[in-house]
């Protein structure tokens, strides 16, 4: 029987396009991350060309940018070489692990550059299985995020990944933005786990830190949550972010796990014992 039940989840900030376009934003973010110790950043990189669709490239919408098509806001927010180049070294500066989740085959070459630790798949992204290949032929860890899908299409992709001996790491995910709590269904965690045996993590988008910390309770090993600088900046994740009061209390928390839920055995401390001698009247 092992001493502790309970070891610290690996913690991924999710910075995504919270960074509206702006390296000094995302620097920051970066900096939250590593104030209050998570484990690795992650960011979302596209070729917006690509993995914009069709029928929505031409949509006008409003934007910090002006009135203008959703294919042009997505170029505004969208890191190219030179930003990712300082996101690396400040990310190495910072000692904090860094990667990004491909919406799109070019995007996969383009990360490769970077070297980095880790691979995600994003849940919009599970079904595009070209997509999948190329990242499951790196062979690096690879976080899967499952919302939006369907069981048929996990099993696809888990299929994909043990074809080409890839690691992988499941992230249950509610994809909405935010994350309403009857929603969220959390014992899916157990069923996935008992289903596909393997690691299973949470990837939240609710507003508040507790379904995370239940997450974890339920055997996540992962524990996913974007952060921001402010949830009332403009942008579509920012509402289903925490900001930093959230960010500290997701740490702490979850810092303190360990060592409250203890060993699985039954014992009395000294303390206790010592409290015992004043109330006990009888021998």
């Amino acid at each position: 029987m092992s001493n502790k039940i309970f070891k610290k989840p690996f913690l991924i900030a999710e910075v995504g396009i919270n960074h509206n376009g702006s390296v000094k934003t995302a620097k920051k973010i970066i900096d939250l991350a590593k104030k209050y110790n998570f484990d690795a950043v992650k960011f979302q990189k596209r070729n917006p060309d690509i993995s914009v669709p069709e029928d929505q490239k031409q949509v006008m919408r409003e934007s910090p940018w002006g009135y203008i098509s959703y294919l042009e806001y997505k170029k505004k927010i969208e890191f190219g070489l030179s930003e990712y180049k300082i996101i690396d070294k400040y990310c190495k500066k910072k000692n904090i692990k860094w990667f990004a989740s491909p919406w799109d085959i070019d995007s996969v070459s383009f990360l490769k550059q970077f070297k980095c630790q880790f691979n995600k798949i994003a849940s919009a992204m599970l079904t595009n299985i070209k997509l999948l290949e190329e990242v499951a032929k790196e062979r690096k860890l690879t976080f899967i995020s499952v919302g939006m899908s369907k069981e048929k299409d996990i099993d696809k992709a888990i299929k994909i990944f043990k074809k080409y001996k890839c690691k992988f790491n499941l992230m249950y995910t509610v994809s909405s933005y935010p994350a309403n709590d009857e929603d969220l269904n959390l014992l899916s965690i157990k069923y996935l786990r008992k289903k596909y045996k393997c690691e299973i993590g949470y990837s939240g988008h609710e507003r508040t830190v507790s379904p995370s910390i239940m997450a974890y309770l339920l055997g996540a090993n992962v524990i996913e949550r974007h952060i921001t600088l402010d949830r009332t900046m403009w942008g579509t994740d920012q509402a289903a972010s925490l900001s930093e009061d959230g960010i500290r209390n997701l740490s702490e928390i979850l810092r303190k796990v360990p060592s409250i839920m203890g060993k699985e055995v039954f014992s009395k401390k000294k303390n206790e014992m010592d409290l015992l001698k004043k109330f006990k009247y009888w021998i």
